[in-house]
């Protein structure tokens, strides 16, 4: 798997992810929190499947030089 998931995107998704799992662990959101499981681990591995599918990636381009 070629990473498709740059610095910032990693960062972002990990952050948000264990932001809503803390809020469902508080029972301040529903069950959807636990959706913050998949950005952590798409964040962990720096590979997302529906930007593979789409031919999308936020990483940073490696210049020639």
């Amino acid at each position: 798997m070629k990473s498709n998931v740059g610095g910032i995107d990693r960062i972002l998704r990990i952050v948000v992810g264990l932001v809503l799992i803390g809020l469902t662990l508080n029972g301040n959101i529903g069950v959807w929190g636990w959706l913050g499981l998949v950005l952590v681990a798409t964040g962990a591995i720096g590979w997302c499947p529906p930007y593979a599918i789409f031919g999308w990636s936020t990483c940073a381009t490696k210049s020639k030089g």
